[in-house]
């Protein structure tokens, strides 16, 4: 015979009531007070993303059970979105898909209603990224050659894939964020003249800077609005194909000399956003940010967890609070399982970014194939997409449901408001546009985990499974 929570809920208190020496004399009244929604994916995928009956909210419950207690007056920064990278190949797989099937795919992932995956931000490569086919820039030509005045620059391959598929989506949700990330600049203007590695060279820091502001021009003439740019993907990692290494004094330099006043010049609102790399290194981005006359042209710094620890966010807020922050990429690989991934992305760049002051929350590839194809020669061989394409036939994996469980209740404008953490639940709370709470909690353990939601005088008992997320969604 199962026990819902409310008849635990009345059980519990009547055996505090008595262990207080209250009841004899005057005993507690539970009143209902509300409901709340919740919606749970467990490690062992026995149910994925499902809503489950509502839980009810009582004032006047006492038992001896942990509480998360929510309060709405102390808010903390705005969200922008949450999302995925629409790599070159991901976008390739999905033009590639049969009209219906594309537009039904389009419509699930972007298509903010009946609280399904709502992706409201997305990362694109200026130029290749390694889940690229092939390695690209936008003026390519013979690397012992130049072309300072970028005579040669076209937007050509992007149009084959890239932006048809950025329209589609543009149509179902017109106002959705793109963040633009270089893996390398054009190679001729490289130390090594060499897709992997290398520097960009002082010389060519100025013609860099007029090629950031060409593509967001021919992206806006493509009606794409590039809302940000981040300097450098991975500026400290030179292994990649392809990939570019930048010192922050670089860095520095290139934004304050370079890339702020071009875009001041051009009149440009496109944001500029440093590092762009791990949580092990919050003193690149602090040093940047530590000039003041660079300051001015940046908005924020983004973060990778490839090494480090989320906190590193907050070590930056602190030294600069008036700057954003954000989380930009994080992979999930083949040979990751659903619940090891589930639990740590959802506690570490889902709750841990957002705790940590993270406006956006990006996992890393949107698709690939079922051979985790495209990439370029040296690129990720491992990385798994939030779905896998093959043909008109998709697959949902795991990525897919950790960022479901934000995205498709907290729409942009939405802010996190305080709550506190308990022993073996991780946990955040924000505060929707409509006034709607939102709590995503993740329970790592491997025993079912009972608590209270404490709300302004209310309660609400409720109990996670073992090794499994959920969220939680009240008025």
């Amino acid at each position: 015979m199962k026990v819902g929570l409310s008849l635990i809920l009345v059980l519990t208190n009547i055996m505090c009531s008595k262990n207080n020496q209250v009841a004899d004399t005057m005993p507690v009244k539970v009143v209902k007070a509300g409901q709340l929604d919740y919606w749970l994916t467990k490690g062992d995928q026995s149910i994925l993303f499902e809503k489950q009956k509502p839980l009810d909210f009582f004032t006047g419950s006492i038992n001896n059970y942990p509480t998360i207690e929510i309060d709405t007056v102390s808010t903390f920064q705005s969200v922008d979105g949450f999302g995925y990278t629409l790599t070159g190949g991901s976008a390739g797989l999905i033009h590639k898909m049969g009209a219906f099937q594309k537009n039904s795919l389009l419509n699930d992932l972007f298509l903010c209603n009946n609280n399904s995956l709502c992706i409201s931000y997305l990362r694109i490569s200026l130029g290749a990224s390694d889940l690229d086919d092939a390695v690209f820039s936008y003026n390519d030509i013979d690397v012992n050659s130049e072309d300072t005045a970028l005579s040669a620059f076209s937007l050509s391959r992007d149009t084959m894939a890239l932006i048809p598929v950025l329209k589609e989506i543009l149509k179902i949700n017109p106002s959705i964020k793109i963040m633009a990330s270089p893996w390398s600049a054009p190679l001729w203007m490289k130390s090594n003249k060499n897709s992997v590695g290398g520097a960009l060279l002082p010389k060519y820091y100025d013609v860099y800077a007029r090629y950031f502001v060409k593509y967001i021009q021919e992206m806006k003439k493509n009606g794409i609005v590039i809302d940000a740019v981040t300097v450098q993907n991975e500026p400290e990692h030179g292994g990649n194909n392809p990939s570019m290494v930048m010192k922050a004094t670089e860095q520095n330099e290139f934004v304050k000399k370079l890339l702020g006043p071009a875009f001041k010049k051009t009149n440009l609102n496109t944001k500029i956003v440093i590092w762009d790399h791990n949580c092990d290194n919050p003193q690149y981005p602090i040093s940047i940010l530590n000039d003041s006359e660079t300051k001015p042209y940046v908005d924020g710094s983004a973060f990778h967890l490839y090494a480090g620890n989320i906190s590193a966010m907050s070590t930056v807020h602190n030294a600069h609070p008036d700057k954003s922050l954000y989380f930009t990429e994080q992979w999930t690989g083949s040979n990751g399982t659903f619940s090891g991934d589930l639990l740590w992305h959802t506690k570490n760049v889902v709750i841990g970014s957002l705790r940590h002051w993270g406006k956006v929350v990006l996992e890393w590839n949107l698709a690939n194939d079922p051979a985790y194809r495209p990439h370029t020669p040296g690129g990720c061989t491992q990385c798994k997409g939030a779905l896998t394409i093959a043909g008109n036939v998709t697959t949902k994996n795991v990525s897919y449901y950790i960022i479901a469980h934000a995205s498709a209740f907290i729409p942009p404008g939405s802010k996190r408001i305080a709550s506190n953490e308990i022993s073996n639940i991780h946990s955040v709370t924000l505060l929707t546009p409509d006034n709607q709470k939102v709590l995503i909690a993740v329970n790592e353990s491997k025993q079912a985990e009972i608590f209270n939601i404490s709300f302004y005088g209310k309660k609400a008992l409720a109990s996670i499974p073992a090794e499994s997320t959920v969220t939680f969604v009240w008025k």
